[in-house]
């Protein structure tokens, strides 16, 4: 059943991520009933086990839906069983929150404490406004220093999208290329080299994962095993890199708000509103489906709490 289910997953084109969380839940989901079938469990089992999540694990709303999700992809597209009492499980209802958003100033201070490739990777991730995923798979090819943009591949919802490439970080990133090509070069001449292409493109064009466009911009330090092409090649760098050394940097910068890597993606578009961009453009450079998404960032405006003037201030 696990092998429909992934089998499934990738016929809908769902990222892997969604593949590994999908199949997760569903083991859990079946462990959580002492093994019993999928077939022979209904609403209740559905319902109590979302409740131990909410309760026991304390597990965020956004966890609890995807559990859900994961369940009701189960039950429509591996067993077929279109029940009424699916309709009726009740979501969690997601907080609205605030994100975590940096000054320029801290930027400034977080950036200043980082250096090499890990520094380059978040200057690109504050730039640009991608996501962490997005710079990491970043391809050699999709960096265009003539017209200053860079093409993000693949987006979230399969979407590509159009980023300014920051001026600032040009040669950086051509330097950045070059060491790829170095290790490109180094890796054919021991008879590797090849890439990882997406949608079956290493089958519809020959030798294309040999090619250096294709190359990671920002590749693994070592090589490694694909299990799912049984291929020895060379990655992309662990995000996990990048996270630590956020992390790392953050503490020394005496930054007390929890900035991850995500934190500059929201500085991205929260300072590009502040310097009067439209919020229609805000969005297309996030990809975000709905402007209502993009909305969430005009807190930054003078018309939210940090533009009022306090009852206080006035009496003092």
């Amino acid at each position: 059943m696990f092998e429909a289910i992934r089998q499934r997953v990738r016929r809908l084109n769902y990222s892997r991520r969604t593949e590994q969380a999908y199949v997760g839940w569903i083991r859990r989901f079946i462990f959580a009933h002492g093994m019993r079938h999928p077939r022979h469990l209904g609403e209740r089992e559905v319902e109590n086990f979302l409740t131990v999540l909410a309760n026991s694990t304390q597990v965020s709303a956004g966890t609890q839906n995807q559990a859900l999700s994961a369940l009701l992809f189960l039950y429509r597209e591996i067993l077929r069983v279109d029940l009424p009492w699916m309709d009726n499980v009740v979501r969690a209802k997601r907080s609205r929150r605030i994100p975590v958003v940096l000054s320029p100033d801290e930027v400034r201070r977080l950036l200043a404490m980082m250096d090499g490739q890990a520094w380059l990777m978040a200057a690109l991730l504050y730039g640009t406004g991608m996501r962490l995923m997005e710079c990491v798979r970043l391809r050699v090819k999709d960096i265009d220093f003539a017209r200053n943009e860079i093409v993000v591949r693949d987006g979230k919802g399969a979407k590509d999208r159009r980023v300014p490439l920051p001026r600032r970080l040009a040669e950086h990133l051509q330097a950045a290329i070059e060491r790829s090509r170095l290790l490109h070069q180094h890796d054919i001449a021991r008879g590797l080299g090849r890439v990882w292409l997406p949608a079956a493109l290493a089958r519809k064009y020959m030798n294309a994962d040999l090619e250096f466009g294709w190359q990671y911009v920002f590749p693994a330090s070592k090589i490694s095993d694909d299990p799912n092409a049984n291929v020895t090649r060379r990655h992309h760098v662990d995000e996990a890199v990048l996270q630590r050394a956020v992390k790392t940097a953050r503490a020394k910068a005496g930054i007390l708000k929890p900035a991850t890597c995500h934190t500059l993606r929201h500085s991205f578009a929260t300072h590009l509103l502040e310097a009067g961009h439209d919020i229609r453009t805000v969005q297309e450079l996030l990809g975000h489906k709905d402007v209502a998404t993009t909305q969430i960032y005009t807190h930054v405006l003078g018309r939210d709490a940090g533009g009022i003037l306090s009852p206080l201030d006035r009496e003092y």
